[in-house]
C-alpha cells in the first residue's frame, strides 16, 4: 500500500515547485512514449531545467540535456540540482535520498506509484523535503497552471 502523503500539503508542494527550478529526472528515457519523458517534457516547458540522469544513454542527449550516469556525475560537470524527481522501482530508491543530499539537492520526488519507507527515512534523516507517490506534472499543473481536478 503507497503512502498516500498526508504529510506533503500543498505549502511543501507550492514550496518545492516555486522556490527550485532545477530538477534532475533519474530514469529519464529517450522513448518518446514513456512518462519519464513525458513528464519532464513538460516540466522543462512549464520553465524548468531537466538535468537527465540514466546510465545507459550517458553522454548522449535527451531533450536537448546531456545525459549523466549519476547525480554525482552531474554536480561534478557543474548542473544545479534542487529537485530529485525518481522514476525507479521502489526497491531501488533508497540510496537516490543519500545521493540527492549529497549534490546538495533540497527536495527528493518519487512519481506516481513509487514509495518506499527506507527511502522517506532516510531523505526525511537529511532534511530533504520529501514527496511520493505523485506525479510532478500534476501537481505543478494543479497547483500553477490551472488543472482543473472537479
Amino acid at each position: 500500500m503507497f503512502n498516500e502523503g498526508k504529510d506533503m500539503t500543498p505549502d511543501v508542494l507550492i514550496k518545492i515547485l516555486g522556490d527550485y527550478h532545477h530538477i534532475a529526472v533519474v530514469g529519464l528515457s529517450a522513448k518518446p512514449h514513456r512518462p519519464s519523458r513525458d513528464v519532464s517534457a513538460y516540466m522543462q516547458e512549464a520553465g524548468y531545467a531537466i538535468i537527465p540522469i540514466n546510465p545507459l544513454y550517458a553522454g548522449q542527449q535527451i531533450l536537448g540535456q546531456r545525459v549523466y550516469a549519476t547525480l554525482a556525475d552531474a554536480a561534478a560537470a557543474g548542473e544545479q540540482i534542487e529537485i530529485v524527481n525518481v522514476f525507479r522501482r521502489p526497491e531501488q530508491t533508497p540510496p537516490f535520498a543519500d545521493e540527492a543530499a549529497g549534490v546538495g539537492a533540497k527536495a527528493l520526488w518519487l512519481q506516481l506509484g513509487i514509495a518506499n519507507e527506507e527511502t522517506k527515512r532516510r531523505a526525511q534523516a537529511t532534511g530533504l523535503l520529501y514527496v511520493e507517490n505523485r506525479c510532478i506534472k500534476v501537481e505543478h499543473a494543479r497547483l500553477f497552471g490551472g488543472l482543473s481536478l472537479i
